[in-house]
C-alpha cells in the first residue's frame, strides 16, 4: 500500500515538472514571435534582431524629409551606410557610372566618404572620373564632389557634373588667345609697313608697293573685326525676337555678287538652281552673312576652272524642330575643292579652326566664317551639316524653317517669272 502511494506521488511530481517545462517553453516562444512581429523591425522595414545575421542585413533608414530633398536636387546624390553600402542613389549617379552593383565605383569618392565618417568634417574636391562605357573611356568627366555626414551613421555624397562648364571656359580662353593673336598679326604688319614707307620716301615705286600691302592688311583687319562683331551677335544661339520674311533668291544673288570678283579671277563658275520663290523667316543680315560665308569659302578653297553649285529645295521635316507646317528650306553649297578630312570635319565649325592655316592666310580667311554659319543656323531654329571627301570637294547644307510668303502682291512681271516653282535660278552670267 505504502509502495503504491509513493509511486503515485512520484508520477504526480514528474507530471507537474513536465507541465511547468512546457508552459515556460510555450511562453518563451510566444514572446520571441511577438518581438519579431512588433518591435523586430525598424522604421525602414528592416529586421533589427540581436543575432549576427540580422545585424549584417541591416539597412539604416533615411532621416525624415531627406528622401524628398534629394529627389529635387540638381546634383546627383548618393547616401552611404556605415559599411559603404549604397542606401540611396539618384538615377544620374548610375548613368554617370558612379554607382555599380550597389557600391560606389569611384575609389577617391569612397575615400572621402570614409574620412568624413571618421571625423564628421564636410569635404569638397574636384575630380576627373572615367565616362561610363568603353567607347569614351579616354574622355573623363570633370565633377565636383561634396561629402557631408547625414545623421550619426550615414554619409551624403553630392556630385555635380562640370564637364560642359569646363568646355565652355576652355573655348572662351582659346577665343581670347586666338583673337589676340589674329589682331596682332595685321596690326604688326601695318606698323612695319608704315616704317618701310617712311624709310622709302624717296622711292615712289617702293612707296606704292608698300601702300598696296598696307591696304591688304587693313582690309584683313577690318574683315576680322567685322566677323568678331557678327559672331558676338549670334553666338548665344537665342531665337530671334523680330524676324521678317526673307526671299531666298535675294540671299543667293547677294552671296554670288559678294564672290563674283574672286570667282572671276580663278575662272570658277557659280551656278544656282532649285526651287524659286522660297522664303525664310529671320534676320536678313545674319542669313546673308551665313550664306555669303559658305559661298566665299567654296570659291576660296576650290582650284581654278572648277564649279560651285548652290541648290535650294523644300523638304518635310516631320515637325523635327517644332514647325507647325513641318517644312524646311534646304540650301546646299557644293564645291570641287580640296575636301575636308574626317578628323577636321568634327572641328570645322569651331572658332578660328582652319583645315589648312597656310592656305587660309593666303586667301584672307579668319577661321570665323563657319562658326558664324553654325550660330546663325541655331538662332534661326535650324542646323548646318557638311559632307566632304578629300580631293573631291565638299557640300555644306543649311536647313531652316520655311517662312511665310509676304502678304504684299508681287510685281506682275516677277510673278510671271516665278509662276513655275521648279524653274532653276538664273545662271551667274545673267545676274552679273
Amino acid at each position: 500500500m505504502d509502495v503504491n502511494v509513493a509511486a503515485a506521488a512520484a508520477c504526480a511530481i514528474a507530471g507537474l515538472g513536465v507541465g511547468l517545462t512546457a508552459s515556460i517553453a510555450f511562453r518563451w516562444s510566444e514572446r520571441e514571435q511577438g518581438r519579431e512581429r512588433g518591435g523586430g523591425r525598424n522604421a525602414g522595414g528592416k529586421r533589427s534582431g540581436g543575432s549576427a545575421v540580422s545585424t549584417s542585413l541591416q539597412e539604416p533608414a533615411l532621416p525624415p524629409g531627406v528622401d524628398t530633398v534629394l529627389s529635387v536636387l540638381r546634383s546627383c546624390a548618393i547616401v552611404l551606410s556605415e559599411g559603404d553600402e549604397v542606401v540611396k542613389a539618384s538615377s544620374a549617379a548610375y548613368s554617370m557610372g558612379l554607382v555599380r552593383g550597389g557600391a560606389v565605383a569611384v575609389e577617391p569618392m569612397l575615400a572621402l566618404a570614409r574620412a568624413t565618417r571618421r571625423d564628421g568634417e564636410i569635404r569638397q574636391v574636384e575630380l576627373d572620373v572615367p565616362r561610363p562605357g568603353v567607347a569614351r573611356a579616354g574622355e573623363p568627366l570633370s565633377v565636383s564632389v561634396r561629402v557631408a555626414p547625414l545623421g550619426s551613421r550615414l554619409v551624403l555624397v553630392l556630385v555635380e557634373d562640370l564637364t560642359e562648364r569646363r568646355r565652355i571656359e576652355a573655348v572662351r580662353r582659346d577665343f581670347v588667345a586666338n583673337v589676340s593673336h589674329e589682331l596682332k598679326t595685321p596690326v604688326g604688319a601695318l606698323s612695319l609697313l608704315s616704317e618701310a614707307v617712311a624709310d622709302a620716301a624717296d622711292d615712289p615705286e617702293a612707296v606704292q608697293r608698300f601702300a598696296g600691302r598696307m591696304q591688304i592688311e587693313a582690309t584683313r583687319l577690318a574683315s576680322l573685326v567685322q566677323e568678331i562683331i557678327d559672331l558676338s551677335r549670334v553666338q548665344d544661339d537665342r531665337l530671334l525676337t523680330n524676324p521678317e520674311p526673307v526671299p531666298v533668291d535675294e540671299l543667293i544673288a547677294e552671296a554670288m555678287d559678294r564672290c563674283r570678283q574672286q570667282a572671276a579671277a580663278k575662272q570658277i563658275h557659280i551656278a544656282a538652281g532649285g526651287i524659286a520663290g522660297l522664303h525664310l523667316f529671320g534676320d536678313r543680315g545674319q542669313l546673308a552673312a551665313a550664306l555669303g560665308n559658305l559661298v566665299e569659302n567654296a570659291v576660296n578653297y576650290s582650284p581654278p576652272r572648277t564649279r560651285v553649285a548652290i541648290a535650294t529645295r523644300r523638304i518635310a521635316s516631320a515637325a523635327a524642330i517644332g514647325e507647325a507646317d513641318g517644312e524646311l528650306i534646304e540650301i546646299s553649297v557644293t564645291d570641287q575643292g580640296i575636301g575636308i578630312s574626317e578628323k577636321d570635319r568634327e572641328r570645322i565649325f569651331e572658332r578660328f579652326y582652319r583645315v589648312d592655316p597656310a592656305r587660309s592666310r593666303a586667301t584672307g580667311g579668319t577661321g570665323l566664317g563657319l562658326s558664324i554659319v553654325k550660330h546663325v543656323a541655331a538662332s534661326h531654329g535650324g542646323t548646318v551639316s557638311v559632307w566632304s571627301v578629300e580631293g573631291q570637294g565638299s557640300t555644306f547644307t543649311i536647313r531652316l524653317p520655311a517662312g511665310p510668303t509676304p502678304e504684299s502682291v508681287p510685281d506682275p512681271a516677277t510673278a510671271a517669272d516665278q509662276s513655275d516653282t521648279t524653274t532653276p535660278l538664273p545662271a551667274p552670267e545673267a545676274r552679273s
